[in-house]
């Protein structure tokens, strides 16, 4: 298994996720990420895609508003990185969802990395 570290990017650390490590599954595994990113310095946490929950992408499921309040609580950012055409293509509401947190300053669904280093420059 790969482990998650720390990269830098735009200035900021980013704690960069393997993907297969736990699920980002609900509060629990969100407390764990942050903890782990508060711990390493980061002030951003890179989520592959292939490591969050399919729950996650049903919105009536709540598990990610219940991880993304986690996120917002702690202050830390969050950034669902990877393809998520699959999940978008199946809900709209989970499209618009995405649309409005892309944004925000503080939850983003991105591509690539290089998109988050865009967002961060763009961001501060």
């Amino acid at each position: 298994m790969a482990t998650d570290d720390v990269v830098h990017l735009n200035g900021l650390n980013v704690l960069q996720c393997a993907p297969d490590g736990p699920p980002l599954d609900g509060e629990r595994a969100a407390l764990d990420l942050i903890g782990d990113a508060m711990g390493r310095d980061a002030q951003v946490v890179a989520v592959p895609v292939a490591r969050v929950a399919e729950e996650f992408f049903r919105l009536r499921s709540g598990v990610a508003g219940a991880v993304m309040q986690k996120f917002v609580t702690y202050r830390v950012r969050l950034a669902v990185v990877g393809d998520v055409t699959r999940h978008l293509d199946d809900s709209s509401a989970l499209r618009d969802f995405v649309h409005e947190t892309n944004q925000g300053g503080h939850i983003w669904f991105l591509p690539d990395l290089d998109t988050l280093d865009e967002k961060l420059r763009a961001t501060g």
